[in-house]
């Protein structure tokens, strides 16, 4: 295998482990993962890697889309990272931060106030 290949590997490894991670701290916290339904939030989570970003599943899933552009080694395929992370925190993320902070109010501002939204 190529450098190339194996940047990507690890980034893909890295992205899936970042993002599993995330969904073991909430089914840990008995709360929902379902990004579709942040208001059934039941506990809001700030352990294990909720300590180093707000958005572990999403960080994780840009890493995977990261190494999937840099295997392709073509600069278009940047494309498709930079478009996710648009998305992601115009339609997911900014409403789910309103829901949160509905939910949980100065303890998530506090929360936000010490941890980034990514890294």
């Amino acid at each position: 295998p190529t450098v190339r290949t194996g940047l990507a590997l690890v980034g893909a490894l890295l992205g899936a482990g970042i993002s599993l991670s995330g969904v073991i701290a909430f089914r840990r916290a008995r709360t929902t993962v379902n990004p579709h339904t942040p208001e059934r939030t039941s506990s809001l989570v700030t352990a294990g890697i909720y300590r180093f970003t707000r958005n572990p599943m999403y960080l994780g899933l840009l890493f995977v889309l990261l190494a999937w552009a840099i295997f392709l080694s073509a600069p278009g395929s940047l494309v498709g990272p930079l478009s996710f992370y648009l998305y992601i925190v115009r339609f997911q993320i900014t409403p789910e931060e309103r829901v949160l902070h509905r939910l949980f109010g100065g303890e998530y501002s506090r929360y936000k106030q010490r941890v980034r939204q990514w890294l």
